[in-house]
């Protein structure tokens, strides 16, 4: 069976008849498409398009790079791992790569994939990259010119307080966390 074949239920497909386009931004557009539903009847969906992002689990000497940044959205700082959005036709691979020294100042030669997942997709279609290293190295920061963040090191003790606390809110760094804390159990990356 191939892949796009997995996720497919003709039972359950919506047909778009037409689509909206509302807004157009740096990072985002919004369109509304019209569907036809299984039953026959019709419906609009808001979707969000995205052009996909990377995040980096990065360890250096058993403990967890993250970066703490204002967003804007939620009005307050939040404590992350490391990650970015795709330019357009950019490998994930180096994307994350990028995304790790332009953050951080923490360079790996050796990125695996760990899992890729969708943020939302009931409107949006942004699909995340995450990638593990347990070997970064320190470099030299290279912050977009409208990017302000700090830099620090969690244990993970210190990650699941965060979590508690409300400092680590955001599926991504709550994800890291979890397949770390399963990697110190198995030895394996899920």
């Amino acid at each position: 069976m191939k892949k796009d074949e997995i996720n497919r239920n003709p039972a359950l497909d919506e047909e778009t008849l037409s689509t909206q386009h509302i807004f157009e931004g740096k990072i985002i557009s919004l369109q509304v498409d019209t569907v036809k539903l299984p039953d026959g009847n019709t419906a609009t969906r808001e979707v969000v398009k995205h052009p996909g992002a990377v995040a980096v689990l990065a360890l250096n000497q058993g403990k967890m790079l993250v970066v703490e940044q204002y967003r804007q959205p939620m009005h307050r700082t939040e404590v992350e791992i490391p990650a970015g959005k795709l330019d357009p036709g950019e490998d994930p691979l180096a994307a994350a790569g990028r995304e790790l020294q332009e953050e951080t100042g923490f360079h790996s030669g050796e990125l695996k994939l760990l899992k890729s997942f969708y943020t939302s997709p009931g409107f949006a279609d942004e699909i995340i990259h995450l990638y593990v290293t347990d070997n970064a190295q320190s470099g030299d920061m290279a912050l977009d010119e409208d990017e302000f963040l700090e830099v620090s090191e969690l244990t993970l003790e210190e990650a699941y307080q965060y979590i508690a606390d409300g400092r680590i809110a955001d599926a991504k760094t709550m994800m890291a966390v979890y397949a770390w804390h399963l990697y110190t159990l198995t030895g394996q990356w899920h």
